[in-house]
């Protein structure tokens, strides 16, 4: 990983608190209540979302291609109170079997796959039929005037973001990669910058 991507690490807990204390973290508790068997999480980071896996699952698989977030996300995988498996490897590539999962998390990392369309191909893949898509993602205004904005700022804004893409049309990839969407919630991203603010909660089912 780069220094900018090892220094990104190191400071991501930091730069959230804000954000969670101001009402991310409830949407994620939220969100979470509805995980259960066995479940996938794609982009793991460094583990914001563990302390809001409830009792039904039986298993958590997590995907983190990034050293340094896995190396952070492991040290809270101690004694973690869930049978966990930590896959260091690209949401859009994943060495799993077809069908075996009950359940897929997404939350703030379909902005930044390399590929979000062949990453949401992957996790319909490993999705049993009917299996749910539970997502929290940052995604492009409908507000045309900020989503000009987006696109504008949306390379200088990679740089900062590690990769971070702020003008992505998440919902419509979603749906075009075959799923339902089942339940859909605007917000704002609390504590964010304009460019971020426009946010998407909401649950899609593998057809």
């Amino acid at each position: 990983m780069s220094i900018p991507g090892r220094v990104f690490a190191a400071l991501y807990d930091r730069m959230m608190v804000e954000a969670e204390r101001a009402g991310l973290s409830a949407h994620r508790k939220a969100l979470l209540a509805g995980a259960s068997g066995r479940v996938l999480e794609i982009g793991g980071g460094t583990g914001a979302n563990l302390a809001f896996y409830g009792n039904g699952l039986t298993e958590l698989v997590i995907a983190e291609p990034e050293g340094a977030m896995a190396r952070r996300l492991e040290h809270k995988l101690e004694g973690y109170r869930i049978p966990t498996r930590l896959i260091r490897g690209p949401a859009e590539q994943l060495p799993l079997e077809t069908a075996s999962f009950d359940c897929a998390v997404a939350t703030l990392v379909l902005c930044t796959v390399a590929d979000p369309a062949r990453a949401l191909a992957e996790i319909r893949r490993l999705l049993k039929p009917g299996g749910r898509l539970l997502f929290l993602e940052h995604v492009r205004s409908d507000d045309p005037k900020l989503a000009r904005w987006q696109d504008r700022l949306r390379v200088p804004w990679s740089w900062i973001g590690c990769g971070c893409q702020c003008n992505r049309r998440t919902v419509e990839s979603i749906r075009a990669a075959g799923f339902s969407v089942l339940d859909l919630r605007r917000e704002v991203f609390p504590r964010a910058a304009p460019l971020a603010r426009p946010l998407v909660i909401g649950v899609a089912a593998r057809a």
